[in-house]
């Protein structure tokens, strides 16, 4: 495996590229070009430079989460082809810079949902939470509101302002959108983009619904097993994967996830994997935990288990974690959580490889 870390860049993430380094066992980071509008080409230059930076800290940088799939995309408005172009130009331009893998999403105006991003748990630290209970009642205004009132000034991946400005304009383009039609939309994005990603040598991973369910009456299609299977059968090639997001499937415990894990990396689909824990109270009211199994609904052991069964050899990453020990930061990415994360990660990762033997 390869233990890596979202990082938001120089100049909107208080965690240093030196921090990130004295992590043992961090192996590279993960980041995007941030400041580029969804929609828009990913030149390989700033992609490169960041490149370089990550090497000096003795980082690598091979995973990119996430180039933005444009709405037009998702609409399947006749806009959309120029918009795959430019995010098959994007992709030619990331393999100039050594990029492996590139983690994209298909939600639906939202890329992930919560009600809380700073639930106060027992020990006083605080996470991010969800319960369907909270937003009931509530307008999407008024998650937006949320979400970037208690941000703490800093931007939140797929929450940007300036793209939901046309929140109206949006929710209204989606009235009618069903799950098969937005299924409809993604395979022919697909079709178009992954054998030019395959042709480039990049491994596209499609990242689960956050939470898989329905919010605000939008689509998903990216919720459960059945679901990756509908994709993968859209393009026959590994370069049309998944990331397997731990607390985003493992939120509706109907998910087997190590199964699934089992399942499609037998089909060299498993490009990246998101490891976090989470504590379903009921159907969709959860809060995310510290990685540990015991504490979370989460069994941790058997998910490393089954990533040493397939061989896993990609990317890693400890996803979100609790604000302890006093840090200040962008909500699910302070240091401090995440990089504990990684250690029980890795000791895991450790302990099974030596009872089981090396791969």
């Amino acid at each position: 495996m390869r233990m890596t870390f979202r990082w938001y860049g120089e100049k909107d993430d208080p965690i240093t590229l030196t921090q990130i380094d004295q992590i043992p066992g961090m192996d590279g980071i993960v980041s995007a070009l941030y400041d580029i509008p969804v929609g828009e080409v990913w030149p390989a230059e700033p992609l490169l430079q960041m490149k370089q930076e990550a090497e000096k800290h003795h980082l690598v940088f091979k995973d990119l989460e996430s180039i933005n799939v444009h709405e037009d995309i998702k609409l399947g408005l006749p806009t959309r082809d120029a918009y795959i172009e430019n995010y098959i130009t994007s992709l030619k331009n990331a393999a100039k810079a050594g990029i492996e893998v590139v983690c994209y999403n298909f939600m639906p105006i939202f890329d992930w949902s919560r009600t809380d991003l700073a639930k106060p748990l027992y020990d006083g630290s605080t996470c991010l939470a969800y319960d369907y209970h909270l937003v009931e009642g509530k307008t999407p205004q008024d998650m937006v509101h949320e979400i970037l009132d208690n941000s703490h000034g800093f931007s939140m991946p797929g929450w940007e302002p300036e793209r939901l400005q046309s929140l109206k304009a949006l929710f209204k383009a989606y009235e009618g959108m069903d799950e098969e039609h937005l299924r409809e939309n993604l395979a022919y994005f697909l079709k178009a983009v992954v054998p030019e990603a395959e042709a480039c040598g990049i491994k596209l991973a499609i990242h689960p619904d956050d939470p898989p369910i329905s919010v605000f009456g939008l689509p998903r299609i990216v919720k459960n097993e059945g679901d990756l299977e509908k994709i993968a059968a859209m393009v026959d090639s590994e370069s049309n994967g998944f990331t397997i997001c731990t607390g985003s499937l493992g939120s509706n415990r109907q998910n087997d996830i190590p199964h699934i894990i089992r399942k499609f990396g037998r089909m060299k689909r498993v490009h990246f994997i998101h490891l976090r824990n989470v504590q379903v109270h009921e159907p969709w009211v959860f809060n995310e935990v510290a990685h540990k199994s015991a504490i979370g609904s989460l069994d941790m052991v058997d998910i490393v288990q089954a990533l040493y069964d397939i061989g896993f050899d990609g990317p890693i990453r400890p996803d979100h974690g609790r604000m302890i020990w006093g840090e200040e930061g962008r909500p699910g990415y302070g240091l401090y959580d995440r990089a504990l994360g990684a250690n029980y990660i890795c000791g895991l990762w450790d302990a099974i490889n030596r009872l089981c033997g090396p791969q």
